[in-house]
């Protein structure tokens, strides 16, 4: 039976860059998914905007209230750009059971986190995150025997625009290198952006620069026991294709088994959350298991409001 789909929020270019590819894995047969409605909050488009998308993507139905979505799909994906609104937006999915993908950055505070955490362990089927986390390249570097690329001990990679909303892709492509298991992140200092040091349990280091700079391409270099080697996260087919590749399965429930476990998913997020403690505190080593309840984390709703400002003076 086709798995209808649903769109929360419009505020990005993702929902207009994802519909054409979930009709493109259908039409291959890797899932039997039909976007059938969609909704946006207004509060980083015009009035008028989720009908001109719906005639635009050729989507049935165009809704005024996300309430009205709930009786129409099996899912949806939480596209909205103020990520401290995610939970809310899921909520009434999540409880009438039906399955959640939740676009980047999944959540800004650890209360969301532990929302999430808790939906996962009672068997909601929720998934989502920065497509970088699914990187093709990545993947294909990790085919390779460690036996003959080495064990990797030490990676670095850079992305630019800003520390949370895109900055989210450099701890993502970091952790599907290096999977889960990240112990602390440590601010280091700044050279033009801010350069973060993500320590694993097991002692490996991750090296990020973040922060507000010119878009920069998803690239990283990975030392091994055995060689150093370029990784261009950006080459081959879509970074959305690589996520909807590995979660729609899931969503659709084509399988029970979801791309990741909820306590490896959100490592990105949490780490991205300590890094922000690290710098408010002058470079203080911040553990993930110590990241406080009462932290406000980073504001979607500030950033929403920078980004509908900055789409009216770029039109």
């Amino acid at each position: 039976m086709t798995f209808r789909l649903g769109l929360v929020g419009l505020c990005t270019s993702h929902p207009g860059a994802w519909v054409p590819i979930i009709r493109t894995l259908t039409e291959e047969h890797f899932v039997d998914v039909e976007v059938v409605a969609a909704w946006d909050s207004g509060e980083t488009r015009p009035t008028g905007y989720t009908q001109e998308f719906c005639e635009q993507f050729d989507i049935p139905t165009s809704l005024e209230a996300l309430d009205d979505m709930l009786d129409l799909v099996d899912g949806v994906i939480v596209h909205t750009t103020n990520w401290d609104k995610h939970i809310e937006q899921a909520r009434p999915f999540i409880e009438a059971d039906k399955a959640v993908l939740i676009d980047k950055p999944l959540v800004g505070n650890l209360q969301d986190a532990n929302q999430l955490l808790d939906w996962a362990r009672v068997g909601k089927r929720v998934t989502g995150g920065s497509s970088l986390r699914f990187s093709a390249p990545v993947a294909e570097f990790l085919t390779q025997p460690a036996s003959e690329r080495g064990e990797i001990h030490t990676a670095y990679t850079a992305t630019g625009v800003d520390e949370f909303n895109y900055g989210i892709h450099a701890y993502a492509i970091m952790s599907g290198l290096m999977g889960r298991g990240i112990l602390s992140a440590q601010y280091v200092g700044p050279s033009g952006q801010k350069n973060i040091k993500l320590t694993w349990r097991d002692g490996r280091i991750g090296l990020l620069t973040i922060g507000r700079n010119a878009w920069l391409p998803f690239r990283m270099m990975v030392v091994t026991g055995k060689k150093s080697e370029f990784i261009d996260g950006s080459a081959g087919e879509s970074p959305y294709r690589s996520l909807l590749e590995a979660t729609l399965p899931y969503m659709s429930g084509q399988t029970d088994e979801p791309p990741l476990a909820m306590e490896e998913l959100l490592e990105p997020e949490l780490a991205a959350l300590a890094a922000r403690v690290s710098w408010l505190n002058h470079g203080q080593e911040v553990f993930l298991d110590d990241l406080r309840l009462d932290d406000p984390g980073y504001d979607g709703t500030r950033f929403a409001l920078e980004y509908r400002r900055a789409r009216m003076v770029g039109n």
